[in-house]
Order: C-alpha cells, then structure tokens, then sequence
C-alpha cells in the first residue's frame, strides 16, 4: 500500500473545511472528465491544492529528466505530465455535486501511472465519495504501478477502473499522491486522469433537478481546523 495514501477518512473533517469563491459551471455532469487538469496541461496551482504538509504534484515537460515522449505513455500525452515534487507529494480537488444522490451511478476512472526504471517510486490517484456531512462512504483508486508492474522500465501504464457511485453521494474528492522511495527526485508519475459519470436510465432521476450541471468547488482548510494525518 502506498504509505502517503490520502483520503477523505484519513485527511479532513467537515469541520476543517471551507467553500472557495469557485462558483462557475464547470460543464455537463454525464460523459465529460470531472478531474479538472487531469492532463496537466495547464497551471497546477489553480486546478490542484496542497494537503497541509505536503507539496502539490508538479506539472513537468516530457523530456530527458523524466519520461521521454518515446517511452511508454498515452498516444495522445500533450506537452507536460505530473510528477512528484520532494518526499511528501499529495494534493486534491473537490467537486460539490449540488444534490443528493437518489440511485447509483456507473463511473470508469482511469488513467496513466508509472515512475522511473527499477525505483520503486510510484503515484496513486484516489477518489472519494463523501456524503452530505463530508464522511467517505466509498472509494475508487488506480495504482500505484510498482517496477514490476512496468518491468523496471520508465514510463507511464495505462490503468482504469469501473463501478457505481453510491447512494448518499454529494461530493467527490479526487487525491493524487506520489510517494519517493529512492533517488533525489520523486519520480512517480501520472498523466491522462479521468473520471467520467455514465447516464443515468430514463427512470432515474438524481435530485436536485440541477444535477445536469455541477457546481465546482475547491476546498482549503480553514485556518485553525483541526487536521487528521495520513495513515494507513
């Protein structure tokens, strides 16, 4: 297990959290990617935040130093990935769901995870399905991609998962941490990150109404809250 795993049970209360000032809407809630800059193509600091104590993911360029673009990745990688940035790597993002769910959904989340040749450096992408009061009443999570799995070659495996979201679901908080083993850098790497909701039967109707578009909001931690540490 990944020994920096984050989660909503292990890293935050309702009570530690406050609403940023992001209100806009962020697109329909079926069929479309919910992880905002999953491919890190854009600025990390304002799509990503920090876990106190830990630094966010670094959007680096393919290259040299970290994956070369003919070294194993998605077809389609763009310009930058996410790599580690020192020991302690971890940052989020928090979707607000604007309702209740009433029925489970199906997701598939997916995505490319992989590090640097045979160190055991590694990422791991969660997501947590909270309720009304902030509690985890479910997961899904990818990796991490060990150097066995990637036969101690550098680069990035495709990863993906299927299931339903639960019942009670109000938000989703997507964490991806990297975890540095050896080395100087923190060589786990992610690229790609996807979480897509399918649609839901005819019959089925989320509540509110407001459901076919979501509310994004980032979540800091308010000054002064009380804070749970990683752990197992």
């Amino acid at each position: 297990m990944n020994s920096i795993k984050i989660s909503a049970r292990h890293c935050f209360s309702a009570a530690a959290l406050a609403l940023a000032a992001m209100s806009a809407q962020a697109g329909p809630l079926f069929g479309s990617n919910l992880i905002v800059n999953g491919d890190a193509e854009t600025d990390v600091a304002t799509s990503w935040l920090a876990f106190d104590g830990y630094a966010r993911p670094q959007a680096v360029d393919y290259g040299s130093n970290w994956v070369l673009p003919t070294q194993p990745g998605p077809a389609n990688r763009g310009k930058r990935m996410f790599a580690g940035d020192g020991a302690r790597t971890a940052g989020y993002q928090l979707l607000d769901l604007a309702g209740t769910l009433t029925q489970p959904l199906s997701f598939k989340l997916s995505g490319w995870l992989g590090g640097w040749a045979s160190q055991g450096d590694n990422a791991l992408l969660y997501v947590s399905f909270l309720d009304g009061s902030d509690s985890e009443i479910g997961h899904a999570a990818l990796g991490p991609v060990t150097p066995a799995d990637r036969g101690n070659a550098t680069g990035l495996f495709y990863r993906e998962v299927s299931n339903w979201l639960p019942v009670g679901t109000s938000r989703l908080m997507f964490s991806l941490s990297m975890e540095r083993l050896g080395g100087g850098d923190n060589d786990g790497y992610a690229d790609n990150l996807a979480f897509v909701l399918d649609a839901p039967a005819p019959s089925v109707v989320p509540e509110p109404a407001g459901w076919s578009w979501l509310v994004l909001g980032v979540l800091a931690l308010a000054a002064g809250a009380r804070r749970r540490h990683p752990g197992a």
